[in-house]
């Protein structure tokens, strides 16, 4: 699985359908795994997030990161992750 941690992806899957959102885990051929989330009121509104290990010291060992890379949560959180990706992938009047 390279970087991509599993375990992470699947407690964000969990705490996202608890939001009322779509997700799975994806494997694509060349090893890489994310989580694809779809917001089921809105099916235009989704995003990839992936979990990868720091790449500096000091910082916590695994994030989990938009689909641009950028970190967003810390993967010991999959609830707080969740609900940034909740926040980001609401539709007008949710």
């Amino acid at each position: 699985m390279g970087d991509d941690n599993f375990e992470p992806l699947e407690r964000l899957v969990s705490e996202l359908g608890a939001r009322g959102l779509l997700a799975r885990v994806v494997q694509t051929q060349s090893g890489r795994t994310f989580v694809r989330v779809i917001n089921p009121n809105a099916t235009s509104l989704s995003e990839n997030v992936t979990c990868r290990p720091a790449d500096a010291s000091g910082i916590p060992d695994w994030w989990y990161c938009w689909s641009w890379g950028e970190r967003m949560h810390t993967a010991d959180d999959p609830a707080g992750a969740a609900t940034k990706v909740a926040r980001v992938l609401a539709a007008v009047g949710e």
